[in-house]
C-alpha cells in the first residue's frame, strides 16, 4: 500500500485568537505611554495635580467660591476682624484690609490674574524660544551663529530687570503688558533646550530616512523632529511657569507690574506690606496661595522630568 504523506493542519480559528493576546502583550509601548504609566505612581504628580486643578479652576470660577464682590470697600470694615477659621468660605474668613475689602474674596478672584499671566507667558516663550531653537539647531552654519548670539544678548538681561525697564515705558500696565514684558525676556532658556534636542534628533536615521524620501523642512521639522524633542522642552516649561508667577507678583509688589483695578495675588502682597505690623494675615494670606502655587507647578515639573527620562527611573 502507499505510504500515507503527513502534512500540517492550516490553524485553526482557535490558535489564531489565542495568539492575539500574546501579540498585544508584545507590543512596544510608546514615550507617551511609559511616561504616563510612570506618572501614575508618582505621588508628587497627583498632590501637584490636585493643588493645580483646585487654583485653576478657582481662577476660572470664583463665584463658586465667594459671592462678595472683591472691589467693595466698606471703611466701617477697616482692619476689622482677624482670620476667622469657623467661617468657612465666608466673607471675614480671612478678615477685611485697610480699605475695608474682603482679603478672601480678593485672594479668590486674584488667582485669574495671576495664572493668566504664568500659563500665557509660558505659551508664549515656548512657541517663540521652540521656534529659535528649532531653526538654530536645524539649518546649522550661520543661521545658528546669528541666532545663538542674539540668545546670548537677551540672556545677559535678567528676567526681572528686563521686565522693569520695559513695563516702566507703558503708564497703563494690564495682564497682556506684563505678559508681553515677560515674554520679551523669558524665552531665550527654551531656545537653548530646543537648539539641543533638535542637534540631537537631526542625526537620528529616521531624519535621514525621511530626507531621502523627498520629505521638506518643514515635514521633517514638524511630524519628525519635533515630536522626539519637546520632551525636554516640556518639563523646562512647566517648571518655568511657577517662575513666572512669581516674577509678575515681584513686578506688582514693586509698583512696577498690574495696576489697579486688576485684582492679583502680587498687587495685594504690595498693599499689605504697608501695614504688615498691624494686620500681617492680608500679606501672608496672598502670599500663601502664590508659594502653594507655585510650588505645585514646580512638583510637576519634576514629577514630568522623572517620567520623561528613562535614566532617571
Amino acid at each position: 500500500m502507499p505510504e500515507k504523506t503527513l502534512t500540517p493542519e492550516a490553524p485553526g480559528p482557535e490558535s489564531v485568537v489565542l495568539a492575539a493576546p500574546e501579540t498585544v502583550q508584545n507590543k512596544p509601548r510608546s514615550l507617551g505611554q511609559d511616561a504616563w504609566r510612570e506618572l501614575r505612581s508618582s505621588p508628587l504628580f497627583w498632590i501637584s495635580s490636585g493643588l493645580l486643578v483646585l487654583f485653576i479652576f478657582m481662577a476660572a470660577f470664583p463665584s463658586v467660591f465667594t459671592d462678595v464682590d472683591p472691589r467693595h470697600a466698606d471703611l466701617r470694615n477697616h482692619f476689622l476682624g482677624k482670620p476667622n477659621w469657623t467661617h468657612f468660605f465666608q466673607e471675614d474668613w480671612f478678615g477685611y484690609n485697610i480699605q475695608g475689602q474682603s482679603v478672601y474674596a480678593r485672594t479668590v478672584y486674584g488667582a485669574r490674574a495671576s495664572i493668566i499671566v504664568g500659563i500665557c507667558v509660558t505659551l508664549a516663550v515656548t512657541i517663540l524660544g521652540g521656534l529659535v531653537g528649532m531653526l538654530a539647531g536645524y539649518f546649522g552654519g550661520w543661521v545658528d551663529a546669528l541666532l545663538s548670539r542674539v540668545t546670548d544678548i537677551f540672556f545677559g538681561i535678567p528676567l526681572l530687570l528686563g521686565g522693569l525697564v520695559t513695563l516702566q515705558a507703558f503708564t497703563h500696565r494690564t495682564v497682556w503688558t506684563v505678559v508681553f514684558g515677560l515674554t520679551l525676556f523669558g524665552w531665550m532658556q527654551i531656545a537653548r533646550v530646543m537648539r539641543g534636542a533638535v542637534i540631537t534628533q537631526k542625526q537620528a536615521d529616521f531624519v535621514t530616512a525621511a530626507r531621502a524620501l523627498g520629505a521638506g523642512t518643514g515635514r521633517i521639522l514638524f511630524r519628525h523632529i519635533l515630536p522626539n524633542a519637546i520632551g525636554p522642552v516640556i518639563v523646562v516649561s512647566t517648571i518655568a511657569l511657577g517662575g513666572y508667577i512669581s516674577t509678575e507678583a515681584t513686578l506688582s509688589y514693586l509698583g512696577i507690574g498690574l495696576q489697579d483695578p486688576v485684582i492679583s495675588w502680587g498687587v495685594d502682597i504690595s498693599d499689605a506690606q504697608k501695614n504688615l505690623r498691624d494686620a500681617p494675615h492680608n500679606l501672608l494670606v496672598p502670599a500663601t496661595f502664590l508659594s502653594l502655587t507655585v510650588l505645585a507647578f514646580i512638583l510637576l515639573g519634576d514629577a514630568v522630568r522623572d517620567a520623561l527620562d528613562p535614566k532617571l527611573r
